[in-house]
């Protein structure tokens, strides 16, 4: 994997505090009972090590876990955001006091192992097209209520983002097609809507491409083409684009992975869609252990 790090991170998304105060609530309830035993006054001093290879992502939701349960807690980070961890490397330090630093810890390393486990997938994909114009993007398929933070971290791998949800851009899909009467119909419906949003249809065969690229959408989404006819999707949308001087962007979306996704690259098409690096999730294994303290896995 490559050892790429962002030089500009993305935004931070609206919900984090409101994400990590969900993600608290569920954990914490009406109080962390195991950290009575230890005394209010302690302070200690924790590693948090990467067990494995992988890209860190969700700094900013594993710091804003302790800075919500005591602002005194601080957290030294060793490794950057987006940067390629070794196995078994410290990637950061926090202190502080013994209660807060014990409670937030599963919260924490939950939100690293999964956003660095988004940020990682995406990072392979990116790499195995680096060479070609395609961009990798994220869809909706994302774990519920981590949709924004997913997001970001498809953004720390490389990857660019798709639409946020329903409401910032219309996607015509099959079902809206047969749900409205066929495609030239559902278009029609989108264009009377005003809604001042992109206008993206799915198109299932060639047919579709070319009522599609009739009808001048923004973004055809080429679902489960081969890659003989992604080829000529991207012809028709070439001399389509050539006659009308107009811009129909292509993307394939199916059935992609690491060990095809070159070929689709190669097809011309502008973005690959990958449902999996949100979805298949493979959690990276973090764990945080107290200076000078036993070892095992935390629970």
């Amino acid at each position: 994997m490559a050892t790429t790090t962002l030089t500009t991170l993305p935004a931070l998304p609206d919900d984090l505090d409101a994400c990590v105060e969900r993600a608290l609530a569920e954990d914490v309830g009406s109080g962390d009972l195991t950290a009575r035993l230890v005394d209010e006054g302690a302070q200690v001093r924790a590693e948090v090590l990467a067990r494995e290879a992988a890209v860190l992502c969700g700094q900013p939701w594993c710091q804003r876990t302790f800075e919500r349960l005591d602002p005194r807690v601080q957290v030294a980070w060793e490794v950057k955001e987006t940067s390629t961890m070794r196995a078994d490397q410290r990637v950061a330090v926090v202190s502080g006091p013994a209660r807060a630093v014990l409670t937030g810890e599963r919260t924490a390393l939950n939100f690293l192992q999964v956003l660095s486990a988004t940020a990682t997938a995406t990072r392979r994909f990116v790499e195995r097209v680096r060479g070609t114009q395609v961009a990798i993007v994220d869809t909706r398929k994302t774990l519920p209520g981590l949709r924004s933070a997913q997001k970001y971290a498809v953004a720390c791998g490389g990857g660019i983002n798709h639409r946020k949800g329903l409401y910032d851009a219309i996607l015509i899909k099959e079902n809206h097609i047969a749900a409205a009467g066929g495609a030239r119909a559902a278009i029609e419906r989108a264009r009377a809507l005003n809604a001042a949003v992109p206008l993206m249809m799915e198109a299932e065969d060639l047919a579709e491409v070319q009522a599609g690229l009739d009808a001048n959408v923004d973004l055809l989404l080429l679902d489960d083409f081969p890659t003989h006819l992604l080829s000529k999707a991207v012809y028709m949308a070439r001399e389509y684009r050539r006659a009308h001087k107009v811009r129909t962007v292509l993307e394939a979306s199916g059935g992609v992975t690491l060990a095809n996704v070159r070929d689709i690259a190669d097809t011309g098409v502008d973005r690959i869609s990958i449902g999996g690096i949100t979805k298949h999730v493979q959690a990276v294994d973090f764990s945080m252990r107290l200076a000078g303290g036993p070892a095992g896995k935390p629970a």
